[in-house]
């Protein structure tokens, strides 16, 4: 993917190193139904203050994630808990160029989504270890995370897709110029309704970007084990396709922005592959390493890692300094130590919480139980969550 590099000519001294203001590197990528000119832009600009603050949002998001590893391991977290660890390029990519009524939806990895939509660290972990000041009240846990213009965090595989098809037709039919990045996996990729919800938005002609996170494997499957078409770019015979290193950041960052200017364009929806690899199991409960080797883990981390590799290309461009880099690695150890201190501190929901966030206008009323004669009740009279 990182073929060629050019730096801007204006610089200036920092500690004898030349520091640039800009620089731009060139990126590929594999193209369906659309001519090389049509594409993405090869030649990707990026400028110091933007290379530090999308590199800081790769380690929140780890950081993060792995504290709720920590927690989980000693069972402070109980239940699904599914870590985005190694497909930070892909979120902060797409996030980095969506607007301020662009929609994301995606499947129970959510976690890193969730933060770069504006909910707190603190407010993720308290979700996870089932606290009150979760993002949920504590009552949805790791697959079920919502922030404005952020539809989940969904536990149905494939579920969202047809969801994601849904918010795009509200953006068409209000006559909004934003789109719906909808996201699954390449395991989800399989499912029939996939299918129907790229028949549907094609058909209306919906804003609709859908991304393939191909991390490799379908819960403990390897994707051509359980796929006859392993090209998820390329399954739509009447839909573009884009393929992209997902690991990379700025290539992620260049292939959205493109999609987005295709859709706002009325084109259409289009339909996208990210090649990423997530480091951690499908979910904590799965050590991971039944269906693929350490080695394996090992070596991805060792040279693909999208952390690692986007902090390189900034210091051998000399955007940055390898010392500004470090900085924010060990801003980020103290605030995960953090996390881990606070995340059970908040007290859990208390049973009168049960009924609510049932039915959205139904303040006070009484709810069906599981049995009849026992309906539930609300004991809790504070606001509901508001998202503006």
């Amino acid at each position: 993917m990182f073929q060629k590099l050019r730096f801007a000519p204006r610089f200036h001294l920092h500690k004898f190193i030349a520091i640039r203001s800009d620089a731009t590197f060139t990126k590929s990528y594999d193209l369906h139904l659309l001519s090389p000119e049509e594409g993405p832009k090869k030649e990707v600009k990026i400028d110091k203050d933007e290379g530090l603050k999308l590199y800081k949002k790769m380690v929140d998001i780890r950081i993060m994630e792995q504290a709720c590893a920590h927690l989980y391991t000693v069972k402070a977290i109980r239940g699904f808990c599914h870590l985005y660890v190694g497909q930070e390029a892909t979120g902060v990519g797409l996030h980095s160029i969506i607007g301020p009524e662009d929609c994301i939806i995606t499947a129970y990895r959510c976690h890193g989504f969730t933060f770069l939509m504006g909910v707190p660290m603190i407010d993720i972990v308290t979700e996870l270890t089932g606290r009150r000041s979760g993002v949920s009240k504590g009552k949805g846990g790791s697959m079920h995370m919502y922030a404005k213009n952020f539809y989940g965090g969904n536990g149905i595989v494939g579920a969202q897709v047809p969801l994601g098809v849904g918010v795009a037709f509200s953006h068409k039919y209000l006559n909004k110029k934003a789109v719906c990045f909808t996201l699954y996996g390449d395991g989800a990729a399989n499912q029939g309704q996939v299918f129907e919800s790229y028949n549907l938005a094609k058909l209306f002609m919906l804003p609709c970007i859908f991304i393939c996170e191909n991390n490799g494997y379908a819960m403990g499957t390897q994707t051509n084990r359980g796929a006859a078409n392993t090209d998820y770019y390329k399954r739509c015979e009447y839909m573009p396709g884009i393929r992209f290193n997902g690991m990379d950041l700025l290539a992620t960052r260049e292939a959205c922005r493109f999609a987005k200017e295709y859709c706002n364009s009325g084109k259409g929806p289009i339909l996208m592959e990210a090649k990423n690899y997530r480091y951690f199991g499908h979910s904590m409960s799965d050590p991971g390493t039944s269906y693929r080797t350490r080695e394996e883990v090992a070596e991805v981390r060792q040279k693909r890692d999208p952390i690692k590799n986007f902090g390189q290309e900034l210091v051998d461009a000399k955007l940055v300094t390898e010392e500004e880099l470090k900085a924010i690695d060990k801003q980020g150890k103290t605030i995960q130590a953090k996390l881990q201190e606070d995340a059970l501190k908040p007290p859990p929901p208390p049973e009168s919480d049960l009924a609510l966030d049932v039915i959205a206008t139904c303040p006070g009323c009484p709810l069906r139980n599981s049995s009849v004669f026992k309906p539930l009740k609300h004991g809790y009279t504070g606001k509901p969550i508001n998202f503006e």
